[in-house]
């Protein structure tokens, strides 16, 4: 079986790559921006054509939240555009499209978890180019599954794991928002998931829109609570900064973020069998992050 990544620097990119890396019965094609500009049509056209790929995996996306409310042309060229293109080009070949979105479709207005079936309704243009990318994938592929997940870190790329690592070393004390909440998702735990939906997909009635995302879901503030005690305890981390629950508003930032980010991931783990990401283990390996 052969496999094509979009997004492979990406932080899920990568990931994907070191995963389907290690099956001897598949064949990778991991290709980033260099390789595959999912920007042009032609481009997508020809490289599938010739490819011919069983899967194509697409971990490609400007996720550059507050940038992208200027930088509106190139959101939308990469996250409505490119999945557009991939899903025409997949829809040709017979091939499963996997695409990735994000919980910032939805407003966060919700007091509950949001289920799949709940009304997207996003405030920023990153939200915005990301569902019409998922419109434009249901639209015109037929074999196709949408996983949004929500707070991504990982070993690789810029993430908050990172960013309080960084901090917590430079200051003694931080501001936290503390009245965002939502659920950590390890990024390795996404290319699982996406690998196991890639291994059980069976047919045109398993496509569709899909959650999946970490819990226990937490605020920012505890979510960097938890990371500066996992530091402390593996010895990576002198002394932990002293903490500031602030709200949102003593934060602004260009672009809106959802109050409430928690996904239900219920549907995935009927279907497919897929648990939400433990978080709070992918931590234990916080030296990784340094």
């Amino acid at each position: 079986m052969k496999v094509l990544i979009t997004g492979s620097q990406g932080q899920v990119g990568q990931c994907l790559v070191n995963v389907l890396s290690e099956r001897n019965d598949i064949e990778v094609v991991a290709y980033d921006r260099d390789q595959l500009d999912i920007t042009s049509e032609q481009q997508v056209q020809t490289t599938l054509t010739e490819l011919k790929p069983d899967v194509i995996i697409n971990a490609a996306a400007h996720t550059a939240v507050d940038k992208a409310e200027t930088d509106i042309e190139m959101s939308y060229a990469i996250n409505r555009d490119g999945p557009l293109y991939l899903a025409k080009a997949a829809q040709t070949l017979d091939t499963l499209l996997l695409h990735i979105s994000t919980d910032y479709v939805f407003d966060g207005e919700k007091l509950e978890p949001y289920v799949e079936t709940d009304t997207p309704n996003p405030k920023g243009v990153y939200g915005q180019s990301k569902l019409a990318g998922e419109e434009a994938v249901a639209e015109h592929c037929s074999r196709y599954a949408i996983l949004r997940t929500a707070w991504v870190f990982g070993e690789q790329g810029n993430n908050f794991v990172k960013t309080m690592f960084r901090l917590g070393k430079e200051r003694p004390e931080l501001g936290i928002i503390g009245d965002q909440f939502g659920g950590p998702t390890y990024a390795s735990d996404i290319a699982n998931a996406l690998v196991m939906m890639m291994d059980q997909f069976s047919g045109k009635d398993q496509s569709g829109v899909y959650h999946f995302s970490g819990q226990p879901y937490v605020s920012w503030y505890q979510f960097a609570k938890a990371i500066f005690e996992a530091a402390e305890k593996n010895g990576v981390l002198d002394k932990q900064p002293q903490l500031h629950e602030i709200t949102a508003d003593q934060y602004p930032l260009p672009a809106p973020r959802p109050e409430n980010s928690r996904l239900n991931c219920s549907k995935v783990q009927s279907v497919f069998g897929i648990k939400p990401s433990d978080w709070l283990a992918a931590l234990k390996n916080i030296k990784a992050y340094s």
